[in-house]
C-alpha cells in the first residue's frame, strides 16, 4: 500500500515482527502496537478514520476480528470498506456446512460431509 502512496495504518501486537521487517517503520506512516482485538481495532478506526480494511493480511485473528466488526455494526458506522476478499466470503469459509452448502450451489464436487458439534454425533 505505501508503494502506492497510500496512507497505511498498521496494527501488530508484535513489535519484534515490525523492528526486524527489512522495512521497519517505513512499511506504515503509524503504527499500533495493540492487539487485534474488535475493541482495539475500533478505537484505531475511531482514531485513524480509515477508508478501507484489509482483514486477510492477519491470519485467523484479523480474520475473526473483521467478521465480529462488520457484524457489530462497527465498519458501517465509520464508513470502512473491507478490501481484498469480502467478509460474507470470509464468514463462508469458516462456517464448514455453509461453505458445503456454496460449493454445492455452484456445482463443486466435494466429498460428502456433516458438520458436528459433539464426539458422539461424530461416530454415528
Amino acid at each position: 500500500m505505501k508503494e502506492e502512496n497510500v496512507k497505511t495504518v498498521l496494527m501488530n501486537p508484535n513489535i519484534a515482527s515490525v523492528q526486524t521487517n527489512e522495512l521497519g517503520s517505513k512499511q506504515a506512516d503509524s503504527v499500533y502496537f495493540l492487539p487485534v482485538t474488535p475493541h482495539f481495532v475500533s478505537e484505531v478506526i475511531r482514531t485513524e478514520r480509515p477508508d478501507g480494511i484489509l482483514l486477510s493480511m492477519g491470519g485467523q485473528t484479523a480474520l475473526n476480528c473483521g467478521v465480529e466488526l462488520y457484524q457489530s455494526g462497527v465498519l458501517q458506522r465509520f464508513g470502512v470498506q473491507v478490501l481484498g476478499t469480502p467478509v460474507e466470503s470470509i464468514m463462508a469459509t469458516e462456517d464448514r456446512q455453509l461453505f458445503s452448502d456454496r460449493l454445492t450451489e455452484i456445482g463443486e464436487k466435494i466429498a460428502p460431509s456433516i458438520a458436528v458439534d459433539t464426539v458422539r454425533r461424530s461416530m454415528g
